[in-house]
């Protein structure tokens, strides 16, 4: 194969525009000796890619079945955690809800209370005069 046809292949080969059988043709010019100089930094490259095309894995993996307590923790743990934020959010608004009714009961309260003082202010302003009123009465009748 020629240089600049090799040289056209690894710019489509880097910019993953080459087929299948074009990174073949790659793979077999890098793997004969007679690689020009400007190209050799590239043959390792591809080299590499025939063996490990070659390469298999033999041992053995014991499948063992594992205890899964970790996995279903923290599931529950996530479960309780997304429980306590739910309720525990709707349980605060709860109580600010009851608060806020408690402030306004006590609001109105005070409020009942100030204008009973003040009525019974009044009434007690009445009762002077009438205490007045006795006390000359008893005046009236005593000295007769």
């Amino acid at each position: 194969m020629e240089s600049d046809k090799v040289e056209k292949l690894i710019e489509k080969y880097f910019e993953a525009s080459t087929t299948l059988a074009e990174e073949e043709k790659l793979k077999e010019y890098f793997s004969k000796q007679d690689i020009p100089t400007h190209l050799e930094r590239y043959a390792p490259m591809f080299q590499y890619f025939a063996i490990a095309k070659e390469e298999r894995f033999t041992k053995q993996v014991p499948l063992k079945p594992r205890r899964n307590f970790y996995k279903w923790a923290s599931v529950a743990a996530v479960a309780v955690l997304a429980f306590g934020i739910y309720f525990g959010n709707d349980y605060r608004q709860q109580k600010q809800a009851e608060q806020e009714k408690a402030l306004l009961a006590y609001n109105q309260t005070k409020k009942a209370f100030a204008l009973l003082a003040e009525n019974f202010n009044k009434g007690a302003e009445k009762v002077a005069y009438l205490n007045e009123f006795q006390e000359a009465k008893e005046k009236i009748y005593n000295n007769n």
